[in-house]
Protein backbone atom coordinates (compact mmCIF):
# COMPACT_ATOMS: atom_id res chain seq x y z
CA UNK A 1 0.00 0.00 0.00
CA UNK A 2 2.80 2.42 0.90
CA UNK A 3 4.67 1.63 -2.32
CA UNK A 4 1.54 2.28 -4.33
CA UNK A 5 1.02 5.62 -2.60
CA UNK A 6 4.67 6.56 -3.17
CA UNK A 7 4.38 5.71 -6.87
CA UNK A 8 1.16 7.72 -7.15
CA UNK A 9 2.73 10.67 -5.33
CA UNK A 10 5.83 10.57 -7.57
CA UNK A 11 3.62 10.52 -10.67
CA UNK A 12 1.53 13.41 -9.37
CA UNK A 13 4.65 15.47 -8.70
CA UNK A 14 6.02 14.71 -12.16
CA UNK A 15 2.78 15.60 -13.91
CA UNK A 16 2.30 18.79 -11.93
CA UNK A 17 5.89 19.91 -12.55
CA UNK A 18 5.78 19.52 -16.32
CA UNK A 19 3.12 22.16 -17.08
CA UNK A 20 4.82 24.69 -14.82
CA UNK A 21 8.00 24.55 -16.90
CA UNK A 22 6.01 24.58 -20.11
CA UNK A 23 4.04 27.57 -18.86
CA UNK A 24 7.24 29.38 -17.89
CA UNK A 25 8.76 28.72 -21.32
CA UNK A 26 5.60 29.87 -23.09
CA UNK A 27 5.41 33.01 -21.00
CA UNK A 28 9.12 33.70 -21.54
CA UNK A 29 8.62 33.35 -25.30
CA UNK A 30 5.81 35.92 -25.15
CA UNK A 31 8.06 38.36 -23.28
CA UNK A 32 10.84 37.80 -25.83
CA UNK A 33 8.48 38.40 -28.75
CA UNK A 34 7.15 41.58 -27.22
CA UNK A 35 10.71 42.70 -26.54
CA UNK A 36 11.55 42.22 -30.21
CA UNK A 37 8.52 44.28 -31.22
CA UNK A 38 9.44 47.22 -29.00
CA UNK A 39 13.12 47.03 -29.99
CA UNK A 40 12.06 47.32 -33.65
CA UNK A 41 10.36 50.57 -32.67
CA UNK A 42 13.57 51.82 -31.06
CA UNK A 43 12.40 51.28 -27.48
CA UNK A 44 15.52 49.46 -26.34
CA UNK A 45 15.16 50.02 -22.60
CA UNK A 46 11.67 48.57 -22.74
CA UNK A 47 12.97 45.63 -24.77
CA UNK A 48 15.71 44.98 -22.22
CA UNK A 49 13.13 45.03 -19.45
CA UNK A 50 11.04 42.44 -21.33
CA UNK A 51 14.04 40.20 -22.02
CA UNK A 52 15.22 40.43 -18.42
CA UNK A 53 11.74 39.34 -17.34
CA UNK A 54 11.89 36.42 -19.79
CA UNK A 55 15.20 35.24 -18.30
CA UNK A 56 13.68 35.42 -14.82
CA UNK A 57 10.67 33.37 -15.89
CA UNK A 58 12.77 30.73 -17.63
CA UNK A 59 16.48 30.88 -16.83
CA UNK A 60 17.10 28.04 -19.30
CA UNK A 61 15.73 29.85 -22.38
CA UNK A 62 18.81 30.70 -24.44
CA UNK A 63 17.07 33.01 -26.97
CA UNK A 64 16.02 35.30 -24.12
CA UNK A 65 19.65 35.69 -23.05
CA UNK A 66 20.74 36.19 -26.67
CA UNK A 67 18.24 39.02 -27.18
CA UNK A 68 19.13 40.50 -23.80
CA UNK A 69 22.78 40.53 -24.85
CA UNK A 70 21.89 42.35 -28.06
CA UNK A 71 19.91 44.90 -26.07
CA UNK A 72 22.72 45.50 -23.61
CA UNK A 73 25.15 45.79 -26.51
CA UNK A 74 22.94 48.36 -28.22
CA UNK A 75 22.79 50.40 -25.01
CA UNK A 76 26.57 50.26 -24.54
CA UNK A 77 26.45 47.94 -21.52
CA UNK A 78 29.22 45.71 -22.81
CA UNK A 79 29.98 43.83 -19.59
CA UNK A 80 26.33 42.88 -19.19
CA UNK A 81 26.18 41.94 -22.87
CA UNK A 82 29.18 39.64 -22.47
CA UNK A 83 27.59 37.96 -19.46
CA UNK A 84 24.30 37.45 -21.28
CA UNK A 85 26.08 36.01 -24.34
CA UNK A 86 28.05 33.67 -22.05
CA UNK A 87 24.82 32.43 -20.48
CA UNK A 88 23.15 31.98 -23.89
CA UNK A 89 26.13 30.01 -25.20
CA UNK A 90 26.25 27.87 -22.07
CA UNK A 91 22.59 26.99 -22.55
CA UNK A 92 22.80 26.45 -26.32
CA UNK A 93 26.45 25.98 -27.37
CA UNK A 94 25.54 24.74 -30.86
CA UNK A 95 23.04 27.49 -31.70
CA UNK A 96 24.44 29.10 -34.85
CA UNK A 97 22.53 32.39 -34.42
CA UNK A 98 23.75 32.92 -30.86
CA UNK A 99 27.30 32.01 -31.83
CA UNK A 100 27.21 34.41 -34.80
CA UNK A 101 25.87 37.25 -32.65
CA UNK A 102 28.54 36.60 -30.04
CA UNK A 103 31.33 36.50 -32.63
CA UNK A 104 30.20 39.85 -34.08
CA UNK A 105 29.99 41.32 -30.57
CA UNK A 106 33.46 40.06 -29.76
CA UNK A 107 34.92 41.38 -33.01
CA UNK A 108 33.45 44.86 -32.49
CA UNK A 109 34.48 44.87 -28.85
CA UNK A 110 38.05 43.86 -29.74
CA UNK A 111 38.30 46.58 -32.40
CA UNK A 112 36.98 49.21 -30.02
CA UNK A 113 39.43 48.15 -27.31
CA UNK A 114 42.33 48.24 -29.79
CA UNK A 115 41.33 51.70 -31.03
CA UNK A 116 41.16 53.00 -27.47
CA UNK A 117 44.65 51.67 -26.72
CA UNK A 118 46.34 53.64 -29.51
CA UNK A 119 48.22 56.73 -28.30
Amino acid sequence: MIQRFAAFFALAVLLSATPVHADARGEAKQWVSFGIEVAQRGLWREAIYRWEKATELDPTYAPAFNNLAIGYEHEGQMEKAAQAYDRALTLAPKDAQIRQNYELFKEINDRTAAANEKP
